[in-house]
């Protein structure tokens, strides 16, 4: 039996190339609701939910998931840590997958960038990551460059709250040892660029993944999706669904 495939968001960019790709690849799709749509409704005719709204609506859509006992793709960025943590309560209760980025190529240069964390000393090696994407865009540091930014600081054994300098302006003062910058840029319709660099007195090390076309996202949100089908309740992530 084919896996049905809601989608939460089906009216924006995002969602628009989902419809798309969830019949390509097999799968049925069940519907889909705007910003102020009827999720529970959705998720009744739904073996998986595919969620791709804004930061708001989370702790509410998580909520109605669990309760309608409907596994969830989350690829909303931009969540606060209330958002997260009724994220996990929902996992508690229903498989949730949760991506700051679905396409493979990100998730290895993560992979890589903690490997890098962890080699390279922060006393010598200052890291800072780079992010461009469309002016269209409403959330800054972007889900990836936070992303980046906890796969290096979990490779150095830190969390990153404690490290992150973003948005620098002014007379900061110099850089604090073992800092984790951020700076993001806006412009056109870039789709999504991101750089983590790695600077000591003697070397540079950057590692650069430039996204080409969103359909790299719709189709690993779909893959995550009927990945996740049929799973125990839990919290998974694209290392899970690669294997990393």
């Amino acid at each position: 039996m084919k896996t049905r495939i809601g989608i939460a968001g089906i009216t924006g960019r995002m969602g628009r190339l989902l419809a798309e790709a969830v019949p390509a690849s097999g799968a049925v799709l069940a519907g889909g609701i705007g910003r102020d749509g009827d999720l529970a409704a959705l998720a009744v005719e739904s073996d998986v939910i595919i969620d791709f709204t804004t930061a708001a609506t989370t702790a509410c859509h998580a909520r109605s998931l669990a309760g309608a006992a409907t596994p969830w793709v989350l690829g909303t960025t931009g969540l606060t840590s209330d958002d997260e943590a009724e994220v996990n309560v929902a996992s508690a209760r229903i498989p949730v997958f949760a991506a700051a980025n679905f396409a493979p190529g990100v998730n290895l240069v993560l992979a890589i960038a903690e490997r890098l964390g962890a080699a390279l000393p922060a006393e010598s090696h200052d890291a800072e990551i780079l992010e461009m994407h469309h002016r269209q865009k409403i959330d800054a540091p972007s889900g990836t460059a936070i992303a980046l930014g906890r796969a290096i600081a979990q490779g150095r054994g830190v969390d990153l709250d404690s490290v992150i300098e973003s948005g620098r302006h002014g007379a900061t003062g110099a850089r604090k040892p073992g800092a984790i910058g951020f700076a993001a840029l806006r412009g056109g319709q870039i789709v999504g660029s991101h750089s983590a660099i790695f600077t000591a007195a003697t070397e540079q090390i950057t590692i650069t993944h430039h996204a080409l076309d969103r359909r790299i996202f719709a189709d690993g949100a779909v893959r995550a999706a009927l990945w996740l089908a049929g799973k125990p309740p839990g919290r998974y992530g694209m290392r899970d669904l690669l294997g990393l």
